[in-house]
């Protein structure tokens, strides 16, 4: 697949800059595989659409990740823990007047990487900000509604997006069973390379109890909330531990085998959860479902609406 296959115009004035006032009032445009016929609802009538399907959420909770340095004037975006003692994988600026061996505040940058990225130790639990998506240019009054209702395990540099439209009173009238994958920026980095197939990512940890893939193996049905959730479902489905890595790059032609209907927000272009959401709608079928979220003036990206997929 080529990359340009993964473009698309989108009005700026369509990318969502806060969430609507309750997280279930956001709309939710449903696509039936089957019949190809595609419905508007609202987001609290997901029960009504998903018959007995099984929920499986993504429990990541995102870290205050964004710690500012004051000299030289920047930052440092934690990426992922990879130790109990402080030692975090990063992204830090400005990196050419960044020295290895020196500490910025709570920070201190052990190896460049190369990309920006560093090795650091982190001299106490993250205390920064909200690391808010760069596309999201106005502030966000409460960081807790960039955190999804069932959050549980910190350790993501960015939300599992699909997750911000429950509120608990939602949950509590749905099969809901749980797994976790700390979300790094590779699933959102834009992809850069002309052909997809050379486009490499990163990894990222996930976790899932044996009495959670019990339930979700032998379930008839399943819903997966959000791209990331469908990485940790068809890892496993293809032998994978409960608990690892994965770098799973699920691009059209992907055969699924543990994910049977699919809620995900509007995606960036270029980006790899968009040719995931391919893989699974049908390509040509997603690029007409995007037209028709931009036709219906359908708010797009983490604080935006919602597609069903059936």
């Amino acid at each position: 697949m080529k990359t340009r296959e993964l473009e698309y115009d989108l009005p700026p004035a369509l990318i969502a800059q806060h969430p609507v006032a309750r997280r279930d009032e956001s709309r939710l445009l449903l696509y039936e595989r089957l019949s190809k016929r595609v419905h508007e609802r609202r987001f609290a009538e997901l029960p009504d659409v998903i018959g007995g399907a099984l929920v499986v959420v993504n429990d990541t909770r995102v870290v205050p990740a964004r710690i500012p340095i004051e000299a030289p004037k920047g930052e440092v975006l934690l990426l992922e823990r990879l130790d109990e003692d402080g030692l975090w994988e990063g992204l830090a600026r400005p990196t050419r007047r960044l020295k290895p061996g020196r500490r910025y505040g709570p920070v201190e940058l052990l190896e460049h990487l190369g990309e920006g990225r560093w090795r650091l130790r982190l001299h106490g639990e993250p205390r920064g900000e909200t690391p808010l998506p760069p596309y999201i240019t106005e502030p966000l009054e409460d960081p807790g509604r960039y955190q999804t209702v069932y959050a549980r395990e910190a350790g993501s540099a960015a939300a599992p997006t699909a997750g911000l439209h429950f509120t608990q009173e939602l949950l509590d009238g749905l099969d809901v069973e749980r797994v976790t994958l700390h979300v790094g920026l590779d699933t959102f980095r834009p992809v850069s390379v002309d052909d997809l197939a050379e486009h490499a990512l990163h990894g990222e940890r996930y976790d899932v109890s044996a009495e959670a893939w019990e339930r979700i193996s032998a379930a008839p049905r399943v819903l997966a909330v959000g791209t990331t959730t469908v990485r940790v479902l068809e890892t496993l489905a293809r032998g994978g531990p409960l608990t690892g890595r994965t770098d799973l790059f699920i691009t059209p032609g992907f055969e699924f085998k543990r994910t049977d209907a699919l809620l995900t927000n509007f995606h960036l272009p270029r980006s790899t959860l968009l040719a995931l959401v391919m893989a699974f709608a049908g390509v040509e079928e997603t690029r007409r479902l995007y037209r028709t979220a931009v036709e219906e003036r359908f708010r797009f990206y983490s604080f935006g609406d919602a597609m069903l997929v059936l």
